[in-house]
């Protein structure tokens, strides 16, 4: 059994015990070095202080409470063990006091010494330091050499300096003896490099500053990165052209480390002080979000990591100046390039070796990516070949009509009238569909921002509020149905929420689109399956291990599935279109496209590319308020883009090739026939 005595109190540095080395307590350090111990079995804590308790649970060790009377800077720590074997009714074979104040305390040590005992080399086992040293009284007196007789180093015999980072005892000596020195005592030797114990302050900047040269690269397991930008993605420097255009360095490496980690299913964010048109460029081209202009990065941090469903345990934060002290206290895995602030490197739990700009971010993905399981190489599963699927009186799939959405969302912003003049620009245009979105605001708005208040075109309210006068209700969708049946369309929505699909069930819709961030929501999912209804799968911001899980409890039976991509708006080089093909020949479903792209090309480029539906936002004006107008087209778009689906239709033809009679006349008049 390993002990660990770490009361509260310290005369050299307040709260030692907790105090920060390569990002982790050093009561935190101790125990995972006993965890790592071949021959240790169990590690216990011995405090009198509740947050070092708590943090010695976290890392594994079980806590013992130590009395007052144990507790005081004259307490042995020998009574702090002989307490917490009293406490457990433990009694071990052998017992190892270890002492937080070294930081650097290596497993294979701690397994050595402990071996010395049990094959019955020692009782008693003492950390120390070889050292050839020449030690003098303060008279002048030589104590470990004759002074008249200079003997070279390499004829002496090492000594060894007690380090206190542990002592490995046979119990029964220890609680006949009452003390660690009893019987034959053994010294294990530790190298020079984990041999400085934390007494003062000077100890633990000294300590701070080797652990990211002494401590081992751990794989870091987390299911998000956040980086800070300059700094991180840059060498923290910016280059002004004659122009006053800034420009930044960045290392290639760091796309390739992005993408790794994306294709690995852990989220990326950047978060950024500055608002920068750079900045924006550069997450765009790695394919991740960005948050730019951050007063107060820590809240910002703190919001996000809840709307993303997060633990921040499991979160990764990296930056390399002051402003990054905020957000790396929110996670669980703080992180520093190597020339960061001296306060940040304090901080940090990994300090990294290539500063930003030179591959830092790249250094870091390597990390993580090293700690996801492998994903086998499966084979996806052989699934049939499906027709079209029937919704309402409309079959949508291969060799039918291209189903035309006018997906109108929010766009209504909670006017009934707005609402059915959309309708309105989606039956002249030639929409079989329009698609609306339901949402319980009291569910799907997050508690910390419920509160928030917001400048909306009906005055300031809160963004609880905002969001429950924009949603329609039953009277509402009553007409809605009603006008859409008189202008021959379909209608149904996407539901945020179980009660939200309770609510169009008793509308009777003729089927349910599922948006991509509801992908993982496997609750909304099973709900949406039991209604035997045709659902449509938006794909948007999914790995297709995600895809998989959703497919897995939606079936294949009746379902439609969307490739989409969830920027808004849409550039082109992350439009990747041939995914359509991907799904269509892993799943075996019809596959359509729901786009978010400025202009047609995009769109029309899927249907060639086989798409048998296609979704596209829609507004009376792209300036109106709220979120989704910018990115959404206007009547004579839409009516541009079914004209032009419908003329692609034709085009497209069967594959068969013969001779049109188009072309006969031209053929007798030009074709010269020999032999």
């Amino acid at each position: 059994m390993a002990v660990v005595p770490a009361r509260g109190g310290s005369a050299g540095v307040p709260l030692k015990n907790l105090a920060l080395v390569g990002g982790v307590p050093l009561v935190t350090r101790a125990v995972r070095a006993c965890l790592r111990a071949e021959l240790v079995d169990q590690v216990v804590v011995s405090t009198d202080h509740p947050q070092i308790a708590e943090t010695a649970r976290k890392a594994g060790a079980s806590v013992v409470e130590r009395p007052e009377e144990l507790s005081g800077a004259t307490a042995s720590s020998e009574s702090a063990v002989l307490h917490a074997l009293d406490a457990l009714g433990e009694d071990p074979e052998v017992v190892v006091l270890v002492q937080c104040t070294s930081a650097f305390i290596d497993p294979a040590d701690l397994s050595a010494a402990v071996r010395k005992v049990l094959d019955g080399e020692a009782d008693s086992v003492v950390s120390g330091l070889p050292t050839h040293e020449f030690l003098w009284t303060a008279a002048g007196a030589g104590v470990n050499h004759d002074p008249a007789v200079r003997q070279r180093r390499q004829d002496r015999e090492p000594e060894f300096r007690e380090n206190g980072a542990f002592y490995v005892m046979r119990t029964a000596g220890l609680r006949e003896h009452g003390h660690r020195f009893f019987g034959e005592v053994a010294v294990q030797p530790v190298p020079p490099q984990h041999a400085i114990e934390v007494d003062n302050p000077e100890d633990l900047e000294l300590v701070r500053a080797l652990a990211p040269f002494i401590d081992q690269p751990e794989p870091i397991d987390v299911d998000a990165v956040i980086t800070d930008f300059d700094g991180v993605h840059t060498d923290d420097r910016a280059y002004i052209d004659s122009d006053g255009r800034e420009m930044v360095l960045v290392s290639r490496s760091d796309g390739m480390g992005v993408s790794l980690l994306r294709r690995s299913g852990v989220k990326v964010l950047v978060m950024s002080t500055e608002q920068n048109p750079v900045v924006a460029a550069r997450a765009r081209k790695l394919g991740v979000p960005v948050l730019q202009g951050l007063a107060e990065k820590r809240t910002v941090l703190r919001d996000w990591l809840t709307i993303e469903g997060l633990d921040p345990a499991r979160v990764a934060y990296v930056g390399n100046d002051v402003n990054d002290l905020g957000p790396m206290a929110e996670v669980g895995w703080p992180i520093a390039t190597p020339d960061a602030h001296p306060r940040v490197r304090a901080a940090a739990r990994v300090v990294l070796t290539r500063p930003g700009g030179s591959g830092a971010v790249r250094e870091l993905c390597d990390l993580v990516v090293a700690a996801r399981p492998e994903a086998p190489v499966a084979e996806a599963k052989v699934r049939p070949r499906l027709g079209p699927v029937a919704i309402g009186d409309v079959l949508v799939g291969n060799g039918e009509p291209v189903y035309v959405i006018g997906e109108i969302g929010i766009n209504h912003n909670g006017d009934l009238d707005i609402a059915r003049r959309l309708i309105d620009v989606a039956a002249d245009a030639g929409c079989q569909a329009v698609k609306f979105q339901k949402r319980t605001p009291a569910i799907c708005v997050p508690e910390e921002q419920k509160g928030q208040i917001r400048q909306t075109p009906w005055g300031e309210m809160t963004y609880l509020e905002y969001k429950e006068r924009t949603e329609f209700g039953h009277d509402e969708y009553r007409q809605i149905a009603k006008y859409c049946d008189e202008r021959g369309l379909h209608w149904f929505a996407s539901p945020w929420d179980v009660p939200s699909v309770e609510f169009l069930e008793s509308m009777d819709v003729l089927t349910h689109k599922i948006a991509s961030a509801s992908v993982a929501d496997h609750q909304l999912l099973r709900a949406l399956a039991a209604t035997g209804k045709p659902l449509i799968l938006s794909t948007g911001m999914s790995t297709l291990s995600e895809i998989d899980q959703a497919v897995e409890i939606l079936g294949t039976d009746r379902l439609i599935m969307m490739h989409a991509t969830s920027t808004y708006p849409l550039p082109p080089e992350e439009a990747n279109l041939r995914t359509i093909t991907t799904l269509k020949e892993r799943y075996g479903v019809p596959v359509g496209y729901s786009g978010h792209e400025r202009g047609l090309q995009i769109s029309l480029a899927a249907v060639t590319l086989g798409a048998v539906c296609v979704e596209r936002h829609i507004t009376l004006d792209r300036t109106m308020w709220g979120s989704d107008h910018a990115a959404s087209l206007e009547p004579s778009g839409l009516e541009h883009l079914v004209r032009d689906i419908r003329i692609i239709e034709q085009a497209m033809g069967d594959g068969v090739k013969r001779v049109f009679p188009g072309e006969e006349a031209p053929k007798a008049r030009l074709r010269r026939v020999t032999v």
